[in-house]
């Protein structure tokens, strides 16, 4: 084994970037890995998307995140964390997949893939994981999800357009996904389980999705589920009785969540509530001495309780303690 680091930290999104960044300021020798592209999560984001959030809530590492728009866009925050990652001179390994961890803190050994399939080895003093979530769709499990014609992601409308596009949910994703397609020239249908768009949804969407199911513009059934998804139509359970749609494409945008048979495979212990794995909230180790957890997968199944806008914070916390245990 020829990588021998002081922390190697799984996970090349803005979270896994804020620990690399506060990890090397202590003089740690660190790499990031991951199994996708810097920030990777963001990429597979909508093409266009607009944060919900302002850019200096973005921030990692001091460095000021500058936006043409009171809220920026995807493209200018794959920017934005591309030049963080190159100012740092961030040791980041791209498309390398972990698939196996063993070991014990202070020496472990971390077995990675690089695309073409060829095995990698690294030997780590302490891990940390910022895996996040958006890797792992929440499934339905009906008859035909696993048909060519659905997916649970949403990048762009011009495929769609001229056809006959079923949107599941009713959370943001949906409802910007829903209006995209619609806007160019999609046939949508929206099927919610909930009575309604979620109270959640951004503030400026909201009211927009409302009217176009209004006006007719967007056919949607709430209360109500997809039952089976076939090639040329799909069926609806609703609360008047089931209902037969045709249909070209569905995209079910039901949510993510983290990969929790990894965290178990590292001893990771999981609470009943939300999966929520165990870590010191005060370090975010886990139970397992030597790994420690960062963003969205401190929370489990409540993805929506962390975002980019806290998350950056926990690489700080954890290098806290890394510097006072690794004596750096």
């Amino acid at each position: 084994m020829n990588h021998i680091f002081d922390v190697l930290v799984i996970g090349a999104g803005p979270t896994g970037l804020a620990c690399g960044i506060e990890a090397q300021r202590r003089r740690l020798k660190t790499v990031v890995i991951d199994k996708g592209c810097l920030v990777n999560s963001l990429f597979h984001y909508p093409a266009g998307m607009v944060f919900f959030t302002t850019p200096e809530l973005l921030e990692i590492g001091d460095m000021p995140f500058t936006s043409a728009h009171q809220k920026p866009t995807r493209e200018e925050a794959l920017e934005y964390y591309r030049k963080v990652a190159q100012h740092y001179r961030l040791d980041v390994r791209q498309y390398q997949r972990v698939a196996r961890v063993e070991g014990q803190d202070g020496d472990f050994r971390i077995t990675a893939f690089d695309q073409h399939e060829r095995p990698l080895d690294y030997r780590a003093r302490k891990l940390i994981l910022a895996t996040g979530y958006y890797d792992l769709p929440n499934v339905m499990g009906i008859p035909g999800e696993e048909l060519p014609k659905v997916t649970h992601y949403y990048r762009e409308p011009h495929p769609y357009s001229g056809s006959d596009a079923l949107v599941i949910g009713g959370k943001n994703s949906a409802a910007i996904s829903a209006l995209d397609l619609y806007r160019h020239g999609a046939r949508v249908t929206l099927v919610h389980r909930g009575s309604g768009i979620s109270p959640n949804v951004k503030y400026w969407i909201k009211p927009d999705i409302e009217n176009r199911i209004k006006n007719g513009e967007i056919k949607a059934y709430f209360n109500s589920g997809v039952k089976e998804i076939r090639q040329d139509d799909v069926l609806i359970e609703t609360p008047e009785g089931e209902v037969r749609v045709k249909n070209d494409f569905v995209l079910a945008l039901t949510g993510y969540h983290p990969d929790f048979d990894f965290l178990r495979s590292l001893g990771i212990r999981l609470a009943e509530d939300k999966c929520r794995p165990l870590c010191d909230p005060q370090t975010l180790e886990s139970n397992v001495p030597g790994i420690y957890l960062a963003g969205v997968i401190v929370a489990g199944s409540a993805t929506s309780e962390i975002f980019i806008e806290n998350g950056r914070f926990h690489g700080a916390k954890i290098a806290q303690d890394l510097e006072r245990k690794l004596g750096a």
